[in-house]
């Protein structure tokens, strides 16, 4: 068997494994890559890019039925489903090169497409080959999760690994999870014209701020998806084309196709952890706060360090341990600063500490500062008002920020910012935006942190009388 000795081997080629091996070869680093399945990893082929695509097909589609407050008239608009979901495959398609096996070899990896096993602390094998690299990452990801439901496999079911190849357009979608995935799915599908049922057995969005959230399942449900809050699904069954979930306390609910999103598990099964001496627990790969395994040769980053599972938060953790292999600095995985977004209409971001949070852990140091989208003139001009901006500030620096509107995934990113660089809010209310745009409800909502300290201060009012009456 052939012996490879790179200096970095990655083990999976997703978002984070890709951003590791194009850096370090780009660098002079020799590199090994292994992917078993789809380069590109399921931010590219089942995550992140074909359910923004979809989503903008379902956009289009509502576009058509929303303009009567413009002078607009309504049409309903007739939906091609599979060609919508064909968008989703050209999108796809585009991008794919970028994340080919063709661009990684060019760049000067060494790419192996197969499934990477640990053979030993030190080795591991693939495609018929020993790597024995100075230093290992693993970014294998993570998989839909399947709910223990009796009868659900035997009904058959989608998850986001298969929704988006499925052609025919349900009548009655039933999605199983109230989380981000489930949503922004329940909306496209009702905006491509179906009917959908969504049956979550916690809280919808239940991560998320709870007044911010009821801004988000109002809009939701003024579209007409069905979301059922504490439903937990006892059973499933199939009557020909019918498919009905039996819920514990509540009616049944009958429809056509189930799409489960109740959650992921790192992708860990295939590597042979054990014999590399690698710890894992339910979330996933155990890692230190440099990201490194209890295999101190290995690393682990991504959804499968079971951390939080965002594209970007892997590709932040790959310039980390890029850092850390190659050039021997001390690293720190920080998550302070990592925004997240919820891509339905209106969509809601949040970074750094929730308002409970926050208060939890600072009591009356914490000012809450609030913004209506409301009170915004480009909001106003698009009919986009549902919305606000909360931002945490304790000893006059943010330390948290949660946006539900119009854009809130754009403009989190400023927040993110100031999080990440430590600025004060004197920072965010002095930056100018352009007018009129959605960014001003930051700079608003930063500038009200002085409406008590300049409006409402008898003092400052006595001090401007008195230099008024010196001329």
């Amino acid at each position: 068997m052939e012996i490879l000795k790179p200096d970095l081997c990655v083990i999976g080629g997703g978002s984070g494994g890709l951003s590791v091996a194009a850096g370090a070869v780009q660098m002079g680093s020799s590199v090994v890559l292994i992917e078993g399945h789809k380069m590109g990893g399921d931010c590219l082929n089942y995550g992140c890019v074909p359910s923004k695509a979809l989503l903008a097909a379902g956009k289009a589609a509502h576009a058509m039925e929303a303009g009567a407050p413009f002078g607009i008239t309504p049409v309903a608009p007739t939906v091609d489903y599979a060609r919508a979901k064909d968008h989703v495959r050209e999108v796809i398609a585009g991008i794919e090169p970028h994340d080919s096996v063709e661009r990684f070899e060019s760049l000067g990896c060494t790419v192996i497409q197969d499934y990477a096993r640990f053979s030993d602390a030190k080795t591991v094998e693939a495609g018929g080959k020993q790597i024995q690299a100075r230093r290992f990452i693993i970014a294998t990801g993570s998989s839909p999760w399947t709910p223990p439901i009796p009868g659900l496999n035997e009904v058959g079911f989608h998850t986001n690994e298969t929704i988006f190849e499925l052609r025919e357009k349900p009548k009655h979608l039933l999605v199983i999870g109230g989380g981000p995935i489930g949503l922004e799915m329940a909306q496209a599908h009702r905006r491509l014209g179906c009917e959908v049922t969504v049956l979550e057995a916690f809280k919808a969005l239940g991560k998320d701020d709870p007044e911010l959230t009821a801004i988000a399942l109002e809009a939701l449900r003024n579209e007409g998806i069905d979301i059922r809050e504490g439903a937990k699904v006892a059973s499933a069954s199939r009557d020909g084309d019918q498919v009905t979930l039996e819920i514990e306390g509540q009616a049944p609910v009958t429809g056509d196709v189930i799409l489960a999103a109740v959650g992921r598990r790192a992708n860990v099964d295939k590597l042979n952890l054990e014999a590399a001496g690698i710890k894992t627990n339910r979330a996933g790969i155990v890692v230190d706060k440099g990201l490194r395994t209890s295999n101190r040769k290995v690393y682990a980053i991504g959804d499968v360090a079971g951390g939080l599972q965002f594209t970007h938060v892997a590709g932040y953790q790959a310039g980390l341990v890029i850092r850390s292999t190659l050039f021997r600095m001390p690293v720190t995985n920080r998550t302070d600063h990592i925004p997240w977004a919820t891509y339905t209409d209106p969509e809601m971001a949040h970074v750094g500490m929730t308002e409970a949070g926050a208060q939890k852990a600072h009591g009356d140091k914490l000012e809450v500062l609030r913004f209506d989208y409301a009170e915004n003139d480009r909001a106003r001009a698009e009919l986009k008002t549902k919305g606000l901006i909360k931002v945490m500030v304790v000893k006059g620096r943010p330390i948290g920020a949660s946006i539900v509107g119009a854009a809130a995934g754009e403009q989190i990113s400023l927040w993110a910012l100031a999080i990440s660089k430590g600025l004060k809010i004197a920072d965010m209310a002095g930056f100018v935006a352009p007018y009129p745009t959605m960014s001003e409800l930051s700079k608003r909502a930063a500038g009200s942190y002085y409406t008590p300290r300049l409006f409402e201060n008898d003092r400052l009012k006595w001090i401007l009388s008195l230099l008024a009456r010196l001329g």
